[in-house]
């Protein structure tokens, strides 16, 4: 791997407004070329919209969604991506020729590729499928990065093979926080009126984005999926209203011993920038413990027990 820098961000998207969604990436990319960024990354689904995707019938969805990478937004993403020559990472719903529908990270470089992964844990609609396979792949830049949705994060054997595919960096985009989780330890809801009166009084919607609804969450288990596996890690999220929920934003940047290396605290659309050093991958406690595995004991986790769909799985009351 070479130095890089990279960005991420996390953006309050306007459901179904493509056109504004895509403009907003815009002038963050423009803003991040300026300064030298060569990756930035933006949250899950951010071109379509997320949350209210859950209560859209099929044909709804299918009208959201686009092939990739023919569709309008790969095309608009690798022209901005060529313009200002740096990649870029953005959530949208691909459809494939038989109709399956995907929640969707396409990576453009201004190679030309186009690099794409299908969320591995789909649950906001049960008329989207799940796909099936890792995503990691090389870059212009020098660097090798995977990329795992949301929830793909949460399962620790997802971002093992991720590692052991070779990623550098991971992209880890997101729309999560304030939201109505059944744990009484993870999570839960935002009241919406402080999101609409943050100009007002931005430090009681900042205390919940940053409280255990929020950055304490996420600081139970991200900075791990950076240390364990020995990997940079791009959080990119939403921001404010979404639907019922309220985003809670906290876009960062981590290295690869789980240390925040550069974060933000706005409550609103914000983007951060870091530097990632090379020579931090060397000998760093992830990589070393990796070289240590055991494969022959691991075989218990292929083995089948009572898993669910990811669709049922989010929204089973079972213990």
């Amino acid at each position: 791997m070479k130095d890089i820098r990279v960005a991420t961000v996390q953006f309050n998207h306007h459901a179904n407004d493509k056109n504004y969604n895509l403009s907003v990436i815009q002038s963050y990319v423009e803003k991040a070329a300026q300064q030298g960024v060569k990756i930035i990354a933006f949250p899950e689904m951010c071109v379509t919209g997320y949350w209210h995707v859950s209560k859209l019938q099929k044909t709804e969805i299918d009208d959201l969604s686009e092939f990739v990478p023919q569709g309008e937004t790969c095309q608009r993403l690798l022209k901005m991506s060529e313009q200002c020559q740096l990649s870029i990472g953005a959530g949208l719903i691909e459809k494939d020729k038989d109709g399956n529908l995907y929640n969707c990270y396409v990576m453009a470089m201004p190679d030309g590729q186009i690099a794409k992964h299908r969320k591995l844990h789909t649950f906001v609609s049960e008329h989207m499928t799940s796909g099936n396979e890792y995503t990691v792949f090389d870059t212009p830049h020098g660097c090798r990065v995977g990329i795992l949705i949301c929830w793909d994060n949460n399962l620790v054997e997802n971002v093992r093979i991720t590692a052991l595919q070779g990623a550098d960096i991971l992209v880890a985009p997101h729309q999560t926080g304030g939201t109505n989780s059944r744990s009484p330890n993870a999570m839960g809801l935002i009241d919406p009126q402080l999101w609409h009166n943050r100009k007002q009084d931005p430090d009681s919607i900042r205390s919940e984005m940053q409280g255990s609804k929020g950055r304490k969450w996420l600081m139970r288990w991200l900075p791990a999926r950076a240390h364990d596996n020995g990997m940079f890690l791009i959080f990119s999220n939403g921001v404010g209203i979404d639907m019922d929920e309220v985003r809670t934003g906290n876009a960062m940047v981590l290295n690869p011993y789980g240390e925040v290396i550069a974060e933000t605290d706005c409550v609103d659309n914000d983007m951060v920038i870091a530097d990632l050093k090379a020579k931090d991958l060397n000998m760093c406690t992830g990589k070393r413990w990796i070289r240590g595995r055991r494969p022959n004991l691991y075989a218990p986790l292929t083995v089948e027990g009572n898993e669910l769909t990811p669709y049922q799985a989010r929204f089973s009351t079972q213990k």
